[in-house]
């Protein structure tokens, strides 16, 4: 049988580990280096390459070459290069390819499977379109892994004396953002246990969207478009952003230079300007980072420490932003471009069975809340939704509710499966539906009780039972294919333009929905079930008269803004969005232990 390894499959760079002689060890690809670039080139002659070189062919041969298609993962997208079209999973398979490729040269032996990180974020198409990916590069993926919770392993476990974590009880917040992706968790160690309390994330957030505004500033300053440009200069002019960003890892201040052939021009870019018209992603970046800490509350629990992740948490702006947005005393960022591999290499150790950390316990969560659609009597063809399985429920876990009819003489229900976190199923994804019949009486009379079973594979049981017959109905949803069709997305731009058009003197109604809306999207348990009834409550009273509605109106925005408030309990720890300039001033005076700290991380070594 060959040996389990440990797959970071990252937007940017993938790397592959292996638990051997008692430690995570990284795998070095063909080039005696550990990161594989995430792109894949087919030269005219049908070769594919993949790696370092496709990463050079971004610019010479971009019609032929993919990259950051991990982004693409789990939906209806396709990759044209050189006439041939792919899936994301196509081309993610390709690169695993690669790594296990270099594994078996590197171990002398085969591999046949592989443990696979993945954004705590993905969804469950885009988990099952990896494990496709596996399947089609030949390895047997069991075991899909979050990569924060990797990420805490191998800073509990793996390379603690290095990342200056020791073995006493402590919380620690994860901020893993790599080259596409965004992953924020919450992390109780305790003894051998590694638990995961919150996550949160964004698929649509990585240095990669740092390029893009760097690249885009320089053709304004230049008189350019970027839109306009050919493929082969976009891919041009954003490689000199992705190195001007990297050079402002080491200096202060650094010229962005590009030229093709007559043409030469320059963008003087440094860390404070960088910024200033990167502002909108650094606004995003706390987004999931307040998530995860209210998400944490009810668990009493606030983090010691935070673990920088992923290649872009190099960036010294990135981490000056957390250290102050956070207030932040301890910060840990040895190797972030290795810390998931490692991690994941370890797990490979536990899914062997080695001595050394079978007894290391990891739990995980459910990312998003699984739920079914409840029958909405102001709107009859919109359900909302019913959580079953809230976010962030430690996996495994069953959970069950019970529904009673709604219609008099009803003969079946059907009960429909989303996963999501929006007041609307039908702005959630649809995972699958049951149907179960049921005695015919008056509406009310008759109920079943929906049970839902998710394990820490991704799988997901329901099982429907009718009370009063005993009748039960079981389905297994792995999911795959029954996901939000692509054009889809177009009908609800669509839907929140139209709200634009809505009635003058119906608005202020419309925005106190709106926010119960998100505030319902926010919240969990009690306090998300008592937003529900209240956002219910305020949509039937719609046809009545405006004394009655102005009442209720007042009333419900001040138990929003009161909702807010429990939502916003580490609100002191974070600054306003136009403090930012200043807090920058303040680190271009920080103390020595922050250069230190600098130095530690640069310094940073690459075995367990």
């Amino acid at each position: 049988m060959g040996k389990i390894i440990g797959i970071d499959l990252g937007t940017t760079n993938s790397l592959a580990a292996v638990w051997q002689d008692g430690e995570s060890r990284l795998i070095p690809n063909s080039f005696g280096e550990y990161l594989t670039p995430s792109v894949v080139s087919i030269d005219e002659d049908g070769s594919v390459y993949v790696g370092k070189i496709a990463k050079e062919r971004l610019i010479s041969h971009p019609e032929r070459t993919a990259a950051s298609f991990k982004r693409s993962m789990g939906i209806e997208k396709r990759y044209t290069l050189g006439g041939k079209s792919f899936r994301p999973e196509e081309l993610s398979a390709l690169v695993l390819k690669k790594l296990k490729e270099d594994a078996q040269r590197y171990l002398g032996e085969p591999v046949e499977e592989a443990v696979i990180s993945v954004p705590a974020y993905f969804n469950d198409m885009a988990r099952k379109a990896t494990k496709d990916a596996g399947a089609l590069a030949g390895l047997r993926v069991e075991r899909i892994i979050n990569e924060p919770s990797a990420a805490a392993l191998a800073c509990r476990k793996g390379s603690g004396k290095d990342a200056g974590l020791g073995e006493e009880d402590e919380t620690i917040l994860v901020f893993d953002f790599g080259g596409g992706t965004l992953d924020v968790s919450l992390v109780d160690c305790f003894d051998n246990v590694i638990e995961i309390i919150s996550v949160s994330g964004d698929n649509h957030l990585g240095g990669n969207d740092f390029d893009q505004i760097i690249a885009e500033q320089f053709c304004k300053e230049n008189d350019m478009s970027f839109e306009k440009l050919s493929a082969r200069q976009k891919s041009m002019i954003l490689k000199s952003a992705a190195d001007v960003k990297c050079a402002l890892t080491e200096k202060e201040e650094t010229v962005m230079v590009v030229t093709d052939g007559d043409f030469r021009q320059e963008m003087r870019l440094s860390n404070k300007k960088l910024i200033q018209i990167a502002m909108p992603l650094f606004h995003k970046l706390m987004v999931p980072v307040k998530a995860v800490l209210n998400d944490g509350v009810r668990e009493q629990l606030r983090p010691s420490e935070v673990v920088l992740v992923g290649g872009s948490c190099k960036m010294p702006c990135v981490q000056q932003y957390i250290r102050h947005f956070l207030s932040a005393g301890k910060m840990t960022a040895v190797n972030p471009d290795c810390m998931v591999a490692l991690g994941v290499g370890l797990y490979a150790g536990i899914k062997e069975r080695n001595e050394e950390v079978r007894d290391l316990l990891l739990t995980d969560i459910c990312p998003f809340t699984l739920g079914t659609g409840l029958f909405n009597p102001v709107d009859p063809s919109r359900s909302t939704m019913e959580p079953i399985i809230e976010r962030n429920s430690v996996l495994p876990c069953r959970k069950e509710k019970r529904f009673q009819t709604v219609g008099d003489f009803q003969k079946t229900v059907k009960v429909d499966v989303y996963q999501g976190e929006a007041y609307y199923v039908d702005e959630n994804i649809f995972l699958g539906e049951l149907m179960v019949g049921v005695p015919m009486a008056l509406k009310g009379q008759e109920s079943v009780t929906v049970r839902y079973t998710y394990d820490i594979n991704g799988i997901l049981i329901i099982d429907v039972r009718v009370d009063s017959t005993g009748e039960e109905i079981r389905r297994v949803i792995t999911t795959g294919t029954d996901v939000i069709p692509q054009d889809k997305m177009d009908e609800y731009v669509k839907k929140l333009e139209q709200w634009d058009l809505y009635p003058a003197e119906r608005e202020e109604n419309q925005l106190v929905i709106a926010w119960g809306e998100r505030l319902f999207a926010q919240a969990t348990g009690e306090l998300r079930e008592e937003i529900g009834n209240r956002l219910r409550y305020f949509q039937q009273l719609q046809d009545q008269d405006t004394y009655k509605i102005r009442k209720h109106r007042n009333h419900i925005l001040a138990f929003f803004k009161h909702v807010e408030r429990i939502l916003a309990v580490y609100e002191t720890a974070w600054v306003q969005p136009e403090e930012i300039d200043h807090w920058y001033e303040e680190r271009t005076k920080d103390s020595e232990e922050a250069e230190e700290e600098y130095t530690r991380w640069y310094d940073g070594h690459f075995t367990s």
